[in-house]
């Protein structure tokens, strides 16, 4: 085996302490399938250069290791604020952008510098290799000269050193420094540069890099996943998504429009990188354009042998041949592309929650939660069974109101009201027949 292999399979085995080997598997097959330089673009804010700079060296390390090359781009804001201070140059901005004249300009440039290469060096001394590239990638035009001085706005990304640095399994650093045709140093905001980078090479990951570690809700807690085709309208409607938070979910939305269907943004800690990356459950938001999520009430509006195809490989199991005739639904929630589908059938007062599905190339990407959140919010009651070791247990705890242990059955519910309904709940759900040509589970 070469040294390469094993320090591979060695990651591999340390990341089992974060996440089942199958699930690192799966998401190490599915990276390595993508041209290297459609992996990751990640975005590092100046304050996790400041504050958190051996996680992210560690981070981009073990991506390394395992046969990753990210692209890495990065601001310094809160570096050159101190340094402004320090020489007595005044911050200024407007709309939102650090007015540059040229004595700024000359601190920008300065920064810039010793942030790409105080981070190229601290990667080097791992024995990480990586280049500093601050020029020949993004070439500027001045935005409005009178307006906000040397401040440029991406013109045209030459790719030709990021590839070349790939290509030799370096990691590339890039600063938001751009350059005019005619040669000029311009100050480019960081997310502006990011978000042309990504559009430039439409990477399967956009990773944002923060010290909150993802994006928060009114409770300050972290948002796991959205699914923007069914959760966005809704989201903007929050009355604590303002200010910046609203622009980064707009600005997302905006670029995951531009991007392959496959694309999706990422949201979290350096230190958790790899958790989010390569684990279900992940740590941090997870951001996809995502599928629309469909109902009807019928088999008959269903392509039955997709449903069927899903059902079977989720389950690894046959299900019955006369599964749809024997089993007349009350809802089925599906995405478009059959990769997720819920299952209702009538009961007396609630609903039974018959089938739960999502294919594994769609684990990870949240898509079985919008699925879910779009069903929750149509059935206020709704009961369900499911085997003991069923993996996808912990997430029913999350989404339940309680749940009954009987034999080799759990049976979970919500929104049922006092003892009669949960006797009847639990009834129902162990004499139900298998509905798989082995034993069934949910």
């Amino acid at each position: 085996m070469s040294t390469d292999s094993q320090v591979r399979d060695t990651i591999v085995r340390l990341l089992s302490n974060i996440g089942s080997a199958k699930e690192i598997q799966q998401y190490l097959k599915r990276f390595s399938q993508r041209d290297a330089s459609r992996f990751a673009v990640v975005k590092v804010g100046g304050a996790i250069l400041r504050d958190d700079l051996e996680a992210l060296v560690s981070s981009l390390g073990f991506l390394q290791q395992v046969g990753l090359t990210p692209i890495v781009i990065h601001g310094a804001g809160p570096q050159l604020d101190a340094e402004l201070a320090a020489e007595k140059l005044r911050k200024r901005t407007v709309d939102g952008l650090r007015v540059t004249g040229k004595p700024v300009l000359k601190v920008v440039r300065r920064v810039c510098l010793q942030e790409n290469l105080r981070l190229v060096e601290a990667l080097q001394v791992q024995g990480i290799r990586a280049v500093s590239l601050n020029s020949g990638v993004l070439e500027a035009k001045v935005l409005d000269m009178k307006k906000y001085g040397y401040v440029g706005q991406v013109a045209r990304v030459h790719t030709e050193a990021l590839f070349s640095a790939i290509q030799s399994g370096s990691i590339p650093v890039i600063s938001s420094l751009g350059e005019t045709d005619d040669g000029q140093i311009v100050n480019i905001n960081a997310d502006w540069a990011a978000n042309a980078l990504v559009k430039k090479l439409q990477p399967y990951k956009i990773i944002f890099l923060t010290s909150t570690g993802g994006l928060l809700d009114g409770n300050q807690r972290i948002i796991d996943s959205i699914n923007l085709s069914t959760d966005y309208a809704g989201l903007l409607k929050q009355p604590w998504l303002h200010s910046g938070m609203r622009v980064k979910i707009e600005q997302i939305a905006e670029l995951l429009e531009a991007l392959p269907s496959d694309s999706s943004v990422s949201i979290t800690k350096p230190s958790e990188l790899a958790k989010e990356l390569f684990t279900h459950r992940g740590s941090g938001t997870l951001v996809r354009k995502g599928k629309r999520i469909c109902r009807t009430d019928s088999w008959k509006g269903l392509d039955r042998p997709k449903l069927r195809k899903l059902l079977e490989s989720s389950f690894g199991k046959k299900l019955q041949a006369n599964y749809f005739k024997e089993n007349p639904p009350s809802a089925i929630y599906y995405s478009e592309d059959y990769r997720a589908a819920l299952v209702l059938l009538p009961v007396q007062g609630a609903a039974y929650l018959d089938k739960f599905a999502v294919a594994d190339d769609a684990q990870g990407e949240g898509l079985g939660t919008a699925a879910w959140s779009v069903m929750r919010q149509q059935h206020p009651k709704l009961f369900w069974r499911s085997r003991r070791n069923n993996p996808v247990n912990a997430f029913y705890q999350q989404v339940s109101d309680g749940c009954i242990k009987s034999g080799h059955w759990t049976v979970f519910w919500y929104g049922l009201q006092g003892v009669a309904e949960i006797q009847q709940a639990l009834d129902y759900c162990l004499a139900k027949k298998a509905s798989f040509l082995e034993v069934d589970a949910v």
